[in-house]
């Protein structure tokens, strides 16, 4: 009930099971969708107990950092410094946490199984933080990596190679791998020393035209975590305001963009699903890349969908899911052992 004198909050805006943003400017992103679904979205607390192969430990600052160590050690003989994996969390720039238990249970296990350390960043959300905030706090993440590397006292990272820091992101996360490693790139290696950005990691990155390509029009969403209607509203909030969709940010290889022949990056590894709907824009941007000269390897990952390895219950339950996410991890260790 409205007490007298005040007014109730209107929805002015509304993504379908994830937010409502009200004519207050304020934002509610309480889960309305399937409740089944709502286990995915709790978060893991940080543990110095070793749990799932990994230490977790969090990193408070300007952006919030958190750590995955592989846990036991390997054995005195085998040992080497980790790399590092910096962790862009997807959610089309406005949903979700790096602490939510969908990222965990996929970068704890990767983060055991290469071995290397996972740091994730803690991004500021739209609509109340639109781009380039997401991509200024990555780069800050960058900053307060480089700090770490050349502090010789903080004993939490002393196993890890900081020469080889591979940058990973999920769906729009992806997108901030390829814009954060391009402003990584414009900086001299002096400026990063003993930091280096060695590569780039983008797992079915959220890159997309204001028209429909032929997978948006084909293909038919299988999950309420990825559909057309929350793909269009979630970029329309993420955006620059007036901005649409064949923007730099989510379109690199477009006009609007920056040439890419002229852009400095790293070598990437770009994961692609078959079943995506929006595979098509995917693999039009490695064709970019690679015509620009880039080097990009892609690994396609068949018979599954968007953002596929983060849904444990499908990775738990589903043996194509469970394969090709162990394919998926395989992938990423070999591209990490080359570069």
């Amino acid at each position: 009930m409205v007490s007298e004198g005040t007014t109730a909050k209107r929805v002015v805006d509304e993504v379908s099971g994830w937010l409502r943003v009200f004519d207050d400017g304020s934002v509610d992103r309480t889960w309305t969708g399937p409740p089944e679904a709502l286990f995915l979205m709790e978060p893991v607390p940080p543990f110095d107990t070793p749990r799932d192969g990994v230490t977790l430990h969090d990193l408070p600052g300007d952006p919030s950092l958190r750590l995955y160590l592989p846990s036991p050690p390997p054995p005195e003989g085998r040992r080497e410094p980790l790399p590092v994996f910096l962790h862009f969390q997807g959610g089309g720039f406005c949903i979700s946490r790096s602490s939510w238990l969908m990222y965990y249970q996929f970068y704890a296990r990767l983060a055991a199984s290469v071995p290397a350390a996972v740091v994730s960043v803690e991004l500021p959300l739209a609509p109340e933080h639109r781009l380039p905030a997401a991509i200024d706090a990555g780069f800050a993440a960058l900053l307060r990596l480089r700090a770490l590397a050349r502090d010789p006292e903080v004993e939490l990272v002393r196993s890890v190679d900081f020469s080889r820091v591979f940058l990973i992101g999920d769906s729009s996360g992806g997108n901030l791998v390829h814009l954060v490693g391009a402003r990584a790139w414009e900086e001299e290696e002096a400026f990063w020393s003993p930091l280096k950005v060695a590569g780039g990691i983008l797992l079915q990155p959220g890159f997309v035209r204001s028209t429909r390509s032929r997978s948006e029009l084909e293909l038919r969403a299988d999950s309420v975590f990825f559909t057309l209607d929350m793909l269009d509203k979630l970029l329309a909030l993420g955006l620059p305001e007036g901005a649409t969709k064949d923007h730099p940010y989510t379109c690199p290889m477009g006009e609007a963009a920056p040439p890419l022949e002229k852009v400095r990056l790293p070598p990437f590894l770009v994961g692609v699903a078959d079943r995506d709907l929006i595979r098509d824009t995917n693999l039009e941007y490695c064709e970019a890349m690679k015509k620009a000269g880039k080097e990009v390897a892609v690994v396609i990952s068949e018979g599954v969908s968007h953002s596929f390895y983060l849904n444990k219950f499908a990775v738990d339950n589903d043996p194509t899911t469970a394969k090709r996410t162990e394919e998926l991890i395989a992938a990423i260790n070999g591209f990490v052992r080359l570069h």
